[in-house]
């Protein structure tokens, strides 16, 4: 196994273990963003009895929510045992376990047949991974007119990378993965293997109450930050410093 791939594992080993500590995303609900509300609506609107694949599924975060909203089957992978074990309780817990399976497989060398799944669900899985081997990879196991859809954080924006360097030097962010966030080239790159893509843009500048989203008054002053972010976003010059994307690649190329 490559070194990079070692190091991803042992970090997210110990999230896996710091997880009762801290709770997923340290505490605060992601559906308290736009960003991740738009993904899950997007997904609630085409996973009606659909094959979902949860790409680098982690702790089963987002696991659960396609399966409550109609999908017929869920398989998640991902290469961390301790993050795998606290999916399967979570499936176990909400009472989805029957139609949820958590392997260990790499992204990048998928053990699935041709034209498997309906839907990829990446929910920002991407910076750990070489776009250059996930892209044939995706394409493979999807059905003809199978989506993506995913969200995953963006790479342009200068405060938001300052904050990533700090991550890394504090090792809450692999090195790999720092290096590796999404930028507007993969998605131009995304174009060679799929029909059709969209792109939405959120948080060019409510991504910095993020840290404070747990006190009080917070929610209320965030929605104004993402009111004052849909105003920016209709400059498009602007797009490209989101804090996150949320993306649908369809129709992969065969």
């Amino acid at each position: 196994m490559e070194e990079r791939k070692r190091k991803e594992i042992e970090h997210y080993d110990i999230q896996a273990d710091n997880l009762s500590k801290k709770g997923d995303f340290e505490g605060f609900d992601p559906l308290s963003l736009s960003s991740f509300n738009f993904c899950y609506k997007l997904l609630e609107k085409n996973c009606q009895g659909k094959v979902v694949l949860d790409y680098g599924c982690g702790n089963g975060l987002h696991s659960i929510f396609p399966v409550k909203a109609g999908a017929k089957k869920l398989i998640g992978i991902d290469l961390s045992e301790k993050s795998l074990k606290i999916a399967r309780e979570r499936a176990k817990t909400e009472g989805v376990a029957d139609k949820t399976e958590f392997l260990k497989m790499d992204c990048e060398k998928l053990e699935f047949p041709d034209n498997y799944f309906d839907i990829v669900l990446d929910g920002g899985t991407f910076s750990s991974l070489d776009l250059n081997r996930v892209f044939p990879e995706l394409v493979r196991v999807l059905k003809p007119g199978g989506l993506v859809i995913g969200i995953e954080t963006f790479g342009h924006n200068p405060i938001a990378n300052l904050k990533r360097k700090i991550n890394k030097a504090t090792g809450r962010r692999t090195s790999w993965a720092e290096s590796h966030i999404l930028q507007q080239k993969d998605l131009a790159t995304s174009k060679a293997y799929f029909n059709k893509t969209e792109v939405y843009y959120f948080h060019i500048v409510s991504f910095l109450l993020f840290p404070f989203l747990g006190l009080p008054g917070a929610k209320l002053l965030l929605k104004l930050f993402e009111k004052i972010d849909g105003f920016l976003f209709l400059f498009p010059f602007l797009r490209k410093y989101a804090f996150k994307v949320v993306f649908i690649f369809n129709g992969p190329k065969k």
